[in-house]
């Protein structure tokens, strides 16, 4: 009870960790970068806002499904718990917001996806040639133990904020601040709301 569920509109900012846990249950994570949008009446057209960055959590059939299915760069939008992580190393306090994912999709306003039910019976029946799949040549290959290092060396060798990494993968902030074409069209949008997306990615594939 209490829990605060919340859905997230953004860009896969990262690519997908997947492994297997000990007790044989799949795992993925990885980071989602969500940029609000607003509309700059001086310049007559959207700018980018601050970025929120949420380390996605999946579980399962919804980990191998995810593993499977999104890639770095791409429109997603999640449902999920909000739990806000709060740790102290070397006498600082450090700041996450982790999303338990309960649903994971991509966003159909930003592009198209097709779809591929999962047969829970024989999940061969789910490897479409070309799509990859567990097990799959070019599909996600899963490995048995404790969870891959995070944050990546890279990230951690450059020392992380105190509140969350503002910068890795897609969506650092400030990319896509210059006015875009069709500014036009999307004054019809009104003030208030905030269209999820990450600077540069815009149309990513």
């Amino acid at each position: 009870m209490n829990e605060t569920y919340v859905t997230v509109a953004g860009n896969v900012a990262t690519k997908v960790d997947h492994w297997t846990s000990p007790s044989g249950v799949p795992v993925a994570r990885f980071r989602l970068a969500s940029t609000a949008r607003r509309f700059d009446r001086r310049k007559e057209c959207w700018t980018d806002a601050s970025t929120s960055f949420y380390t996605v959590w999946a579980w399962r059939g919804l980990a191998t499904n995810v593993a499977s299915s999104v890639a770095r760069g791409e429109p997603v939008v999640v449902r999920g718990q909000l739990r806000i992580v709060e740790e102290e190393r070397e006498g600082r306090r450090y700041l996450s917001a982790d999303l338990m994912a309960s649903t994971v999709g991509h966003d159909l306003t930003r592009g198209t996806s097709a779809f591929v039910r999962v047969s829970r019976a024989n999940p061969e029946l789910t490897q479409v040639p070309g799509m990859g799949g567990p097990g799959a040549a070019g599909g996600p290959e899963f490995t048995r133990g404790p969870a891959p290092a995070w944050p990546p060396p890279s990230v951690e060798a450059a020392g992380p904020s105190p509140f969350g990494s503002t910068g890795e993968g897609a969506g650092a902030p400030g990319a896509g601040s210059a006015c875009e074409e069709g500014a036009v069209e999307e004054q019809l949008v009104p003030d208030a709301v905030a269209e999820g997306s990450v600077p540069g990615q815009r149309g990513a594939s």
